[in-house]
């Protein structure tokens, strides 16, 4: 019987938990199933063909319509992907060619003729207003009838299904894994782990919770199901009652809450008076959201429940009623007077805001005593602070520059949200050697925490992954690295895509991409204003998604005159990336020769969900080295834009700009985790695999590893972030 869960097993571990069910002939059926699954970019591993072929065929059909359907949402072939220009890539019209084509087809028709005639004689014509300009005239199966069979090549991505333990053993092993995530989880990434945690709420619980985000879901989970709330600070309380209303749990976004029931207002108020009362220090951590606090107050009703008085005084602090001074404030007095080590002592009670003030500290202190003292507080509290926060200390001195040298540096600020700002760096630099040893603290804490890997085998591809030190802005999907990674690109046509389907309002988002040369300068475009041009093709524009829509562009690498390649999908009237449907982009790969319709699942590379809060998306950019080796750099940011009509000639300078920023930052990677450990190190050439167990660090997992393997993935690549 199917389990309404197993597709979560199956997306986040590429595992297919063991069904259960009688014995049979089912081989048949199973190489049925590992026949569509090829055609799609997957496949059975040995140990599950094995393991399915002995079950009732009746048990493997049911399995094997629930599988593709999961795989086929994780690459984005569960809905159909119609190109505007029917024989897309061949034939693309010029573009303006192909408008007058339209004009003349409105003029022909009575219907849009004295409006035509009207607009051309005042000398704009609106596009939108011809009525065969964006909108489908073939259908999907029409289409398929212009394309030739995709040609299989040794390229095409190739992805193993395993074999899982059974559903319920993989629900909790899963819910355990994102629920004691080191590092914060994206928004769909969440949203699972509300659905495993409800699942859950009677099993196993992890031990630490260290994300706040995490442990808000959960404890909503907890007092619906009437247990207490993990609660140890009153921003934690917030945070749950944020999750009570479907609201931000990051608290950068205002939340609605909703009427409470009195049991929930109980639990609420409890759980706040416990905390206050073990520790009246953290009332000083109300005022950083004094606003929310205020508007919840006016759901809980405190002033009802005198048995929790320390929960009232959260409000009074709120509503400025009573003072409490903020650490913060405590610490600005302090180096405002010029005490800096009376600062440094006060901050050694919070080792976390120490670690993410040390630049500060340091270019404050005058002297080489005094900036001996702050990186003696910072060895002496390091223990005490969150894997994450040392890994962002140290990633933050890997781009320190010195401005002095340098020239003029720039600061590049990426919030939570993705969306990010470059400006000149105007700080003064750090001393070398206090630099130094701050890194060599770091370096060594760093390494304690890390557990021995044992041998190590390593995919070379996997080496210049960023480490995810932040699950946020980074959507869910296949091939989805984390924000700085590098990886390699292999084949002779990139090709763009991107799907949305509109929910109430018509939605016209646009797909493009920008050539820039080796100074960030623009060489050239693709999108509905450029419709061909010496290194690709557009699909064509379409507006209006009612069923869902698709565009594309194919580039042909070797044609392309500049260093980098920006694609960019644009909104450009309707519902923003968060509210559509759906909505979501990738990139495949093909030979020149492979033929195949415009999208074909199995030579897709990466396919994420387009769910963030800007109007114009940049998920990575293409740049080319020295080599002549074309690689991707990971980005997942999204740009603030205009209200509508964004279109990729307006950003020019803001994309420039970002790119000259970011795309030089160096990032904490695999490579130097590894170098960091010290382990003895094989990259794997694709060829035979170890007989005994090794810790396996790859972009895939490859078939035939000891079943006592260590293996990491993008897919749980977070797990080697320390706590």
């Amino acid at each position: 019987m199917s389990h309404p869960l197993e597709s979560l097993v199956i997306r986040h571990t590429y595992r297919i938990p063991a069904p259960a069910g009688p014995a049979g002939q089912g081989a048949v059926v199973v190489r049925q199933l590992d026949g569509a699954l090829m055609s799609v970019g997957f496949k059975l591993s040995a140990q599950l063909h094995e393991k399915l072929s002995g079950l009732d065929e009746g048990v493997v059909a049911e399995l094997a319509a629930r599988t593709l359907a999961a795989v086929r949402e994780i690459v984005g072939d569960h809905v159909q992907h119609n190109a505007y220009f029917i024989d897309f890539p061949r034939n693309v019209p010029d573009t303006l060619d192909f408008w007058m084509q339209c004009i003349r087809e409105a003029l022909a028709d009575e219907k849009t003729r004295e409006g035509t005639l009207e607009q051309l004689s005042a000398g704009v014509v609106n596009l939108l207003t011809l009525p065969s300009y964006g909108r489908y005239r073939h259908t999907y199966e029409e289409m398929l009838t212009h394309h030739d069979e995709l040609i299989a090549a040794a390229g095409d991505r190739m992805t193993v299904l395993h074999l899982g333990a059974d559903v319920e053993t993989e629900l909790t092993a899963l819910y355990l894994a994102l629920a004691s995530s080191t590092t914060p989880l994206g928004e769909s990434v969440l949203e699972d782990l509300v659905r495993l945690a409800a699942h859950c709420a009677d099993g196993p619980q992890p031990e630490e919770i260290p994300v706040r985000e995490n442990r808000a879901v959960i404890n909503q989970v907890r007092v619906k199901t009437g247990a207490a709330p993990l609660l140890d600070t009153v921003t934690d309380l917030l945070r749950l009652a944020c999750s009570l209303a479907d609201g931000d749990v990051s608290l950068v976004e205002p939340t609605k809450f909703k009427n409470l029931s009195r049991p929930l207002r109980r639990a609420l108020l409890a759980g706040l008076d416990a905390v206050v009362e073990a520790s009246p220090a953290k009332l000083a951590d109300v005022a950083v959201h004094r606003e929310p606090w205020k508007r919840l107050g006016e759901r809980l009703h405190p002033h009802e429940y005198p048995q929790w008085p320390y929960a009232a005084q959260v409000f009074a602090v709120a509503r400025g009623e009573q003072r409490v001074r903020s650490f913060a404030s405590r610490t600005e007095e302090l180096l405002g007077a010029g005490d800096l080590t009376g600062a440094v002592e006060l901050l050694r009670s919070a080792p976390g805001v120490l670690l993410r003030s040390v630049d500060r500290l340091l270019r404050t202190a005058d002297s080489d005593e005094t900036r001996a003292r702050v990186l003696d507080a910072v060895r002496e509290t390091a223990p005490q602070v969150a894997g994450r926060v040392l890994l962002s200390v140290r990633q933050h001195l890997l781009n320190r520059g010195d401005r002095l040298e340098q020239g003029g540096a720039r600061r590049v600020f990426i919030n939570r949200l993705g969306r990010a700002w470059v400006t000149e760096d105007t700080r003064a630099a750090l001393p070398t050697a206090a630099k130094e040893r701050l890194s060599a603290v770091l370096d060594a804490e760093i390494a304690r925490r890390l557990p021995d890997p044992g041998p190590v085998l390593v995919d070379p591809d996997v080496l210049d992954v960023a480490l995810p030190l932040s699950g946020k802005a980074v959507s869910s999907g296949i091939g989805v690295l984390p924000r700085g990674s590098v990886s390699p690109v292999e084949g002779e046509l990139l090709r763009f895509f991107t799907y949305w389907k509109e929910r109430k309002e018509t939605t016209d988002y646009d797909l493009s991409a920008v050539i820039l040369d080796e100074e960030y300068e623009q060489v050239t475009w693709l999108s509905y204003t450029q419709l061909t041009d010496v290194e690709g093709r557009h699909s064509g524009d379409v507006v209006e998604a009612p069923d869902g829509a698709s565009e594309f562009i194919e580039l042909r690498l070797g044609a392309v005159r500049g260093m980098f390649i920006v694609p960019q999908v644009l909104l450009f009237s309707g519902e923003s990336f968060l509210d559509v449907e759906e909505s979501f982009f990738g990139f495949m790969l093909r030979e020149g020769e492979q033929r195949g319709r415009p999208f074909e699942p199995r030579t897709v590379r990466m396919k994420s969900d387009l769910r963030g809060p800007g109007r114009v998306a940049l998920p990575l950019v293409f740049r080319r080295g020295e080599d002549g080796q074309w690689r991707a750099h990971w980005l997942h940011l999204y740009l603030k834009g205009f209200p509508a009509a964004n279109r990729v000639e307006e950003t020019k300078v803001t994309v420039e700009t970002l790119l000259r920023g970011i795309v030089e930052r160096e990032q904490l990677t695999v490579r130097w985790l590894l170098e960091l450990m010290g382990a003895e190190v094989t990259v794997w050439d694709g060829g035979s695999l170890p007989e005994g167990p090794v810790t396996y660090i790859g972009m895939r997992r490859p078939e035939g590893l000891h079943p006592e393997s260590r293996i990491l993935t993008p897919e749980n690549l977070r797990d080697v972030v320390p706590e």
